[in-house]
């Protein structure tokens, strides 16, 4: 029979308490000394910018001449200022538009896609190609086939007889047209996370709705819809940040137009700080923006929360 390995063991370690001490340092200096270059990146690109942000917006600043503290005046004329009132009513618009439309086409995208039908997965990845798509390129190919004069849905609308439209021209058509492009681009990311989360729904609980004799809008309702619950709760407030920030498509498309109908809080913001010269205005007007999606996080935080005690409790004995 062979010898087993001793095993080996470290001799105690019979060092004082200065000894202890001065090695707990020596490690703790070597671990900032590997983390510091990333702590120092953090402060620079994010924490200095916005407490300088913070700072900024209770001063009158041009960026050219030196600033003066005006105290909350900049929120005062936020107040007051109809161009403001207006990028926040098309804001409005637009994240009530968009958000509960992308994530219902998503989850319905997800429950035909998530069948066994022919040629699945390239109808998954064509879905979610226009997501990979960044939103400059989305807005210059949509300015050239919306185009009123030359575009192609002009001329696809005047075959079946339909007049021709002003699209991303017309104030009445513009917010609602910028809310059809971020769907056609948007609605992929809801379609693969509620995939993903489709998979992990219990079978067993499935067939035993089945067995019970559900149909399909009864699965869909009872057993589906409640498990997809935290995946909606996510998808809801990641699709609500993503609309009160849009920014890039409405740059490239419409500048805000025509007769500002799509100028939205962050256009507004750049507008102010960097074609205005008003930066601390422009400053104050995006802390308006960060407590609001301060509130819409906490509100569906408290609504996640909320939805998980009744589960918690079910669960006790």
């Amino acid at each position: 029979m062979p010898r087993l390995p001793t095993p080996l063991t470290l001799p105690p370690d019979r060092s004082g308490p200065r000894t202890l001490r001065r090695r707990r340092r020596r490690e703790a200096a070597t671990a900032w000394a590997f983390v510091s270059p990333a702590v120092l990146v953090i402060l620079g690109l994010s924490v200095l910018p916005v407490v300088w942000s913070l700072l900024l917006s209770f001063q009158a600043n041009d960026l050219v001449t030196p600033s003066r503290w005006v105290g909350l005046d900049n929120y005062r004329a936020l107040r007051q200022d109809p161009n403001f009132h207006q990028a926040v009513k098309n804001t409005v618009v637009y994240t009530v538009l968009y958000v509960p439309l992308s994530i219902a086409v998503g989850l319905a995208l997800a429950l035909v896609l998530n069948r066994q039908i022919r040629f699945v997965g390239l109808y998954r990845t064509l879905f979610f190609v226009p997501f990979v798509i960044s939103a400059t390129a989305q807005g210059v190919l949509f300015s050239f086939i919306l185009d009123p004069e030359f575009g192609a849905a002009n001329s696809v609308l005047h075959r079946v007889g339909i007049s021709p439209q002003g699209f991303l021209t017309d104030p009445s058509q513009a917010l609602l047209v910028l809310v059809a492009i971020t769907l056609w681009s948007g609605t992929g990311l809801c379609t693969v996370i509620y995939l993903a989360a489709l998979q992990d729904v219990q079978q067993s609980l499935v067939e035993a709705a089945r067995l019970d004799g559900a149909g399909r809008l009864q699965l869909l309702r009872h057993v589906t819809l409640p498990a997809l619950t935290p995946v909606s709760v996510f998808l809801l407030l990641w699709q609500t940040i993503q609309a009160l920030q849009v920014f890039d498509l409405v740059y490239v498309t419409t500048k805000g137009g025509p007769l500002g109908s799509t100028t939205v809080i962050v256009y507004f913001i750049w507008e102010q700080a960097f074609k205005e010269f008003t930066a601390g205005y422009g400053a104050a007007a995006a802390y308006v923006l960060a407590l609001a999606l301060f509130v819409v996080a906490a509100l569906l935080r408290l609504l996640r929360g909320r939805e998980r005690t009744p589960r918690t409790e079910a669960a006790a004995p």
